[in-house]
């Protein structure tokens, strides 16, 4: 339990910091050039290299002991974080945002791996529903603190802190009492990844998620899903301010509405699923997605905040489980690989969603555009869930075979005895 809390801390810490750095460096960049290309470029540079270096990423993570290669690495991006408090032109500031993003493309899936490790026997769902839960109140508290800082001293004071958070993750990884040490994969193991485009090399990162059928179905209608949403975090600010008309406050609260049921699905929901983990999620995506479109059917504040309340918490399940599945359903020695891919995939589509959005407004308005934010990630677990359902039923099927074939012998042998005792 002490590991978990330290993990637990740290991911909190890593994720408002985050945050903290995201909304700084944003508005500095604004500030430095009035671009919004500029801006985009900033978010592109800190994403890019999750989404570039998954393999290598997630092959570092696995070849090496995982708890000090997340203290190195945290040790770096705090290096590298104090040299953005003093980086003054947009030269200076994109390439120290690219070596974080790289730095952040290894520490995702060390401490994703580092999950089942610190987890009690039989009880990884709800680690990982204090995992992340701990990430979304970093997430919440980190814009407010950020807020905080910059109005109390300014972007560097803010930066500095953002720093200072890497160097705490350092500390707590150090301070961590489970290991987890490289294992080497057997030759027939590796024998059995079949081949495909996604397959790059036998070890290769993509090829863990996608040979697994049911982690195959998962992971695309996840990131088709997190295209939507992700969209919708351009949309629903001219939403809740043009539309609802609720102002800065009234964003807030739906923000807040968002956060609090991520947390109470991680936390409170999540652990509670036992068995399909992977239709609990799809069932999860498509309950995110309906939350959104239904704030989307009625511009009235509570409404739109109840809306968000209920996909919030769709959205903590799905994550909590989807983290599941793929440490059940890949070997613990290819979780580095597997979650720097799960991860590539979710910053290309969040990436690829920053644009969209805009054009959707645009385009449609913001309303229209909500509800389509909204239906993407339902018409997406749906769909999956409808792929499923021919593999359970020739799982089914095969049980059902495999059951009369044992029980045909039995009734041969007692056939051949009862023939017996009669020729006898």
């Amino acid at each position: 339990m002490r590991d978990l809390r330290l993990l637990s801390g740290a991911v909190a810490l890593s994720a408002a910091g985050d945050l903290i750095l995201v909304v700084v460096l944003a508005l500095r960049v604004h500030d430095l050039t009035g671009s919004g290309f500029a801006v985009a470029a900033l978010f592109a540079a800190l994403m890019g290299p999750i989404a570039l270096l998954a393999s290598p990423a997630g092959r570092l993570v696995d070849r090496t002991e995982t708890r000090r290669t997340l203290a190195l690495v945290s040790v770096a991006q705090a290096v590298v974080a104090t040299g953005l408090v003093f980086a003054g032109g947009l030269a200076a500031i994109l390439p120290l945002a690219a070596l974080l993003g790289a730095g952040a493309a290894v520490a995702g899936p060390a401490e994703a791996a580092l999950g089942p490790v610190v987890a009690r026997e039989g009880a990884l769902a709800k680690a990982n529903g204090w995992i992340e839960s701990a990430r979304y109140i970093g997430y919440t508290a980190g814009p407010l603190i950020a807020g905080a800082l910059t109005a109390a001293g300014g972007a560097r004071v803010a930066l500095a802190v953002n720093a200072a958070s890497f160097a705490a993750v350092a500390i707590a990884a150090l301070l961590l009492h489970a290991r987890r040490e490289p294992t080497p994969v057997a030759a027939a193991e590796r024998r059995r990844l079949p081949g495909g485009p996604w397959r790059r090399r036998e070890d290769g990162a993509f090829a863990l998620l996608f040979a697994d059928p049911t982690l195959r179905v998962a992971v695309t209608a996840a990131t088709a899903g997190l295209l939507f949403i992700s969209a919708s975090m351009t949309v629903e600010v001219f939403y809740v301010r043009d539309v609802v008309h609720a102002g800065g406050a009234g964003y807030a609260l739906v923000f807040a509405a968002w956060t609090a049921g991520m947390v109470a699905g991680a936390a409170g929901l999540a652990p509670r699923a036992k068995r399909s983990l992977a239709a609990t999620a799809m069932l999860a995506l498509a309950l995110q997605g309906a939350g959104m479109a239904a704030a989307a059917c009625w511009a009235v504040l509570a409404w739109v905040m109840a809306g968000y309340l209920v996909g919030g918490a769709g959205h903590g399940v799905k994550n909590v489980l989807m983290r599941t599945l793929i440490q059940e359903r890949v070997t613990a020695a290819r979780h580095g690989r597997a979650f720097a891919a799960y991860g590539a995939a979710r910053n290309t589509a969040e990436l690829g969603a920053l644009g969209i959005g805009g054009v959707l407004v645009a385009a449609i308005g913001a309303q229209p555009a909500l509800l389509i934010a909204g239906l993407g990630p339902v018409v997406a677990g749906l769909a999956a869930l409808g792929a499923y359902r021919p593999s359970s039923a020739a799982a089914l099927s095969r049980r059902i075979a495999s059951a009369t074939s044992s029980a045909s012998p039995s009734a041969s042998n007692s056939a051949r005895q009862a023939s017996g005792s009669n020729i006898g």
